[in-house]
Parts: C-alpha cells; structure tokens; sequence
C-alpha cells in the first residue's frame, strides 16, 4: 500500500473524531455527574450504593470501575495485540474493540437506579473497548504515513476528535439545559443525559464505519498456520526480545511514563480540583472543559510545527517544562479567573504532548518491524499504568495531607523525572527537525 494516501489519513483521523466523544462526554463530563445524582438516595441522600449485593460508596465504586476497565486492558492488550499482529486481523480486532465500547456506550441509555449494577458493567465494557481499540488505531500511524509525517497526522487525528467532542458535547449540553428546544418536558431529567448516551454510542458507531472502510486490513498479506494463540504468544516474546535491545524506546518509555503520570491526573482531577478547592460551580467547570478542548487544537498543531524546527524531544522538553510551571500555578490559583486561564495553558499543551508522544514513538520503532501492534501494546500498557499510579498517588496524598494543593507539588516530581529521562532519548536520526519541504500532509 503507498503510505501518504489522502482517503486512507483521512479515515484514520476520522476514528480520532468517532471515538473522541466518549472521553469527553462519558468519561470527563455528562456520564459522572448523572452517576453521582443517580447514585444519591432520593430520600436519605446516602451515596452508599448496592453493586451486585456489595455495599460501595459512589464515588469508590466509580474509581474502582475505572481501575478494572484499565487493569483488564493492561493484562489482555500485550495477547491481542500480539494475536492480531500474527494473524493480520489487526483490524479485526480494532472493530470488535469499537463495537463492544460504542454499543455498550449507547445502552447506557437504560442507565436508572433500578439498573445501576447493570449499568456500571456497561460502562466497564465501554471504557475497555475504547481503551482496547485506541492501541489498534495508533499502532494503524506507521504503516499509512512516511515518518517525516507523523507529527502532523497525529497532531490531526487529536484536532479532529477534539472538534467533534466538542460538537457532540454542546449539542447534548443545549438539550440538558433547555429540553424544551427538544420536545422534553422539564421535569424529565433523566432523559436528556441518557440520551447524551445514546447518541455518544451512535457517534463513535456510526463514524467508525468509514475509518473502518478505508483503513486496510491483511496489510502485510499475513497467513497464519496453527494456533493463533499459541503463535501470538511467540511473536509477542519476539517483540519482547526487541524492545529489550532498543535502549532510546525503552528511555522513551520510561520518560512517557512519569510526564504522562502528571498530564493524565491533572486531566482527570481537574473538574474536582474545581469544585473541592474553588467552590466553582458547574457552569464554569462546563466552560473550562470547553476552553481547553478548543485551545488543544491549536496545540496539538502548535507543538508539531514545533518539533518540525527543533526536533521530537525539544518539543516535548518545552512541553514538559510547561506543564510544570502549569503545577506551580496551580498550588497558588484560588478564583475563577485564574483557574480559567489556568485552564487555556493547559489545552494549549494537552494536546501538543499527546499527540507528539504518539508520533515520537512511532519514530522509535524499527522501521523494518511488522509488528506495529504489539510495539503499540507497550506504550498502551504504560500510559494505563501510569493513569493508575498518578491517580491514586493525587488521591492518596490529599486523603493524608488533607488539601489537593499538596497533590499538585507532588505531581511536579512526576513531570521532573519525566523531563529527565526525555533528556537521555538522544542519538536518533529521526527525531531531529525535518526539512520545511516535508513537513505537509498529504490531504
């Protein structure tokens, strides 16, 4: 296949617009806030929810929820991904993955507290298909695009699924706040989320489909013999073997982890350091979600434009050193007005980092590899291991210290050794600025 096809980046960068709403809109904004009211007993106003028999806080079965979504993609992503490399299915794989989130996602619909244990599986499920598609769908960048393109196809690929979120996301805001315009009578609040849901599912369904269309299946004509399983385990040892040997992957990997142990906890804690320690109301955490979706796709093209002059690791260095003095302005915001513009810094680097990290990875994988899968499986497991310990090192430390401000210096130290780490990835050819001329993608 010609890499730099326009209809086939195109169809990548669309998955990014499909699967993006369900971060958006079930993971940071709509599905937390109904969980939290459905959770609530109408008379009592106890939290303490029954999950299959198990009496739980909310809040705890809500993490824990998440956790178990991540933990089971941890311990089958390195399998699959190895199975599909070996049997050329990758795509296979990277539907069945989206069809299991999408449709689990849209059957939320029927979330009520009489189906609440139900109701928490299904967004288990959803959370792992997203989760076990996205590796697919990243390890899909090195085999459609020549290298001196990845920074900017995956600076596209985040843009187009921060617009789309954010469409959707307005679109099921304006029928939460005004169902009127919809038909809903106002007292029917349960309805408008649930339908947030459905449509969320649709969206990331519906869409998927052309990526799903264009993007190539069997791309290395693979013919598998004997036992899938059996023979994925191979290659995943083989692929194993490899890493071992890459000493710039593996420092990559390992810079990735603690810088992305901070980004991701400053991403998911940043509605709740809003509303625990600036009393902000719901309103303008809405506000801030949406400033920093829109700034992060400036961002995510801010930052690639950035490695194109200076090189992967500078671009990420800089990053990395910003989102530090993001930590440092945080321990001392306390209004609205600072917690805003807070907010604009950290979209305009959200998105930069992410995508960046994505397309620097793919630079560090052996160009003569087959396996992007299994390759991509890593980077997978590490961004989920580190989602979890930054998490519950934030949390933990705030139960102790009593403040989440004390949290925030504490993720200082994650990005700090991050930025370490990034400093010893040098030595490759790949990572250093690329002529203006190439600097394009094609479409």
């Amino acid at each position: 296949m010609q890499k730099n096809n326009p209809t086939v980046t195109n169809a990548w960068c669309v998955y990014d617009w499909a699967n993006s709403v369900y971060s958006l809109v079930i993971i940071s904004t709509i599905f937390p806030i109904y969980f939290s009211a459905v959770s609530k007993h109408p008379e009592t106003a106890s939290t303490v929810v029954s999950f299959f028999g198990f009496e739980l806080q909310s809040s705890v079965l809500f993490s824990y929820a998440v956790s178990g979504s991540f933990l089971i993609i941890v311990a089958l992503n390195p399998f699959l991904t190895a199975i599909a490399d070996y049997s050329g299915r990758k795509k296979l794989f990277m539907q069945l993955f989206c069809y299991l989130g999408s449709l689990s996602c849209a059957s939320l619909f029927f979330f009520t507290r009489e189906t609440f244990s139900v109701s928490v599986v299904l967004f288990m499920l959803a959370s792992i298909g997203f989760s076990g598609s996205i590796v697919f769908y990243n390890s899909y960048l090195p085999e459609i695009a020549t290298e001196d393109q990845y920074d900017r196809l995956s600076a596209r690929g985040f843009a187009m699924g921060y617009i789309g979120s954010v469409l959707l996301l307005i679109f099921n805001l304006a029928m939460i706040l005004q169902p009127a315009w919809f038909g809903i009578a106002a007292d029917n609040t349960s309805l408008p989320p649930r339908i947030a849901f459905l449509t969320t599912g649709i969206w990331w369904f519906g869409f998927a489909q052309y990526s799903f269309y264009h993007l190539p299946g069997n791309l290395y004509a693979r013919r598998p013999q004997g036992s899938w399983i059996l023979n994925g385990v191979k290659e995943l040892r083989k692929v194993l073997q490899q890493v071992k040997g890459l000493q710039l992957l593996k420092r990559f990997l390992l810079a990735y982890f603690f810088y992305n142990m901070g980004v991701q906890t400053v991403m998911y804690v940043a509605t709740i350091f809003g509303i625990e320690e600036l009393q902000l109301p719901s309103e303008a955490l809405i506000v801030t979600i949406l400033i920093i979706q829109l700034v992060a796709i400036a961002g995510a093209y801010g930052f690639a434009s950035l490695s194109s002059r200076y090189g992967n690791i500078k671009a990420l260095i800089i990053a990395v050193i910003i989102w530090i003095g993001i930590c440092v302005a945080a321990y001392f915001t306390t209004t609205a007005l600072q917690f805003y513009m807070l907010a604009a810094v950290v979209g305009s680097v959200m998105g930069g980092i992410q995508s960046l990290s994505r397309s620097t990875y793919s630079k560090l994988i052996p160009a003569t590899t087959t396996d992007h899968a299994s390759y991509f499986s890593f980077y997978d497991v590490t961004e989920k291991i580190s989602i979890m310990l930054g998490t519950l090192a934030y949390g933990a430390i705030a139960q102790v210290t009593g403040s989440m401000r004390y949290s925030i210096l504490a993720l200082i130290v994650f990005f700090g050794l991050g930025l370490l780490f990034l400093l010893l990835v040098r030595g490759k050819k790949s990572l250093e600025a690329q002529p203006e001329s190439v600097q394009t993608v094609t479409g």
